[in-house]
């Protein structure tokens, strides 16, 4: 078997949860893996796991039920999940991205009602951002938030929305003014709150454990209190939330990889021609050195972005770029992978089928890489 990666840490208390976080892989995500994305089977039960163990909270302040655990050691327990796996370490990415408007932006009051029970770790949240019409262009939805009395009343339909349906609570962008990307507000909406009807979930190449649907929002009624900023705020709210969210992307293609690569490597060295292991034949080495140099630096890209965030620094653009560079280099990874096996690699018996399929999903969401090739070359050009 493939040695674990060896790892480094910007906190003390990382090791201990690194060792954690591969029992319950070995013990809890491995075992049901292969039934459940079969089945299209969303493990809520995992999560509660995950929860008790307190996986579902660790970037956040201990105050409210976090972890208090630096970015730079959170990503690499998320790529970790995602080695053993990938709906499960995208369904922690999404809930901590969920979490995060209210962590960030909410006053002290809200936090302290609210955050508390969200990071318990037995609620799950989703992320609403994207529409059918505004998925890239994300100043161009419509949702609309119209004030009424004491509060605000919801109506319009959100697309691909992980764990629609699922979740307990939903973090909702939507419009309050026609004032283009100044024109949005951020809303804490209960996911049992009446009015909410959740269409068939999306039959998806991959991660098909991972629920996504369409979540409508048919005039439901949200208190004043469950904005959260201002109104006006949730466009900045959403695209800061997003610069997080795309450093776990990058994580859970890193997992990913390294799962093909692993693979891969302990197939070469057992499967035999010609008289001896396909490790031992040139082209394949290559091969499979490529691979590891390509999940290697990818890494090393996302934990240099990590750093920065955990510093105070600015590290959108860096965000972009590790989200890039992770998803791409999982997409050529896990085509190799499936290369080395050959006509193996194409089957079901094996998964790297499956990572192929989960890396394909990963170029796409939380931005597209063209996007985020947009987002790093006006950086490069800005005054």
């Amino acid at each position: 078997m493939s040695r674990p990666v060896e790892r480094t840490f910007t906190s003390p208390d990382a090791p201990a949860l690194i060792a954690l976080t591969r029992e319950l892989a070995h013990d809890v995500l491995t075992p049901k893996v292969d039934a459940a994305e079969a089945g299209g089977t969303f493990p809520r039960e995992v999560f509660r796991t995950l929860g008790d163990a307190g996986l579902m909270s660790l970037p956040y302040d201990s105050a409210f039920g976090g972890g208090d655990v630096p970015f730079h050691d959170y990503l690499q327990v998320l790529e970790e999940l995602a080695t053993a796996w990938g709906s499960v370490a995208l369904g922690v990415s999404v809930h901590t991205l969920a979490c995060f408007p209210l962590a960030a932006f909410g006053t002290d009051e809200q936090k302290q009602a609210w955050l508390p029970d969200m990071l318990s770790g037995q609620t799950l949240g989703a992320y609403c951002l994207s529409e059918v019409d505004a998925g890239s262009d994300a100043a161009a939805l419509r949702t609309a938030a119209t004030a009424k009395d004491e509060g605000y009343e919801l109506k319009g339909t959100k697309a691909w929305i992980s764990h629609g349906g699922e979740a307990d609570f939903y973090a909702v962008m939507a419009r309050t003014s026609d004032d283009g990307a100044r024109g949005i507000s951020c809303f804490l909406v209960d996911g049992d709150a009446t009015g909410i009807n959740v269409a068939t979930p999306e039959r998806k190449l991959g991660f098909t454990a991972s629920t996504t649907a369409q979540v409508s929002f048919d005039n439901v009624q949200v208190e004043a209190t469950r904005r959260i900023g201002d109104e006006g705020q949730g466009f900045p709210i959403a695209m800061s939330a997003l610069d997080s969210g795309r450093l776990g992307m990058a994580a859970c293609a890193v997992g990913i990889a390294q799962a093909a690569l692993n693979t891969a490597v302990d197939y070469a060295k057992e499967r035999q021609q010609f008289g001896r292991a396909i490790a031992e034949f040139q082209g394949l080495s290559f091969l499979l050195a490529d691979m590891a140099t390509a999940t290697a630096s990818a890494r090393a890209l996302y934990l240099a972005a990590a750093r920065r965030k955990d510093e105070g620094l600015p590290f959108a653009t860096e965000a972009s770029m590790a989200k890039l560079h992770a998803t791409d280099a999982a997409m050529q990874v896990t085509t190799d992978a499936i290369q080395v096996l050959g006509g193996a690699g194409y089957v079901k018996d094996y998964p790297t089928e499956r990572y192929f399929r989960e890396a394909k999903a990963l170029q796409i969401v939380e931005g597209t890489n063209q996007i985020q090739r947009m987002v790093i070359g006006r950086a490069l050009t800005r005054d």
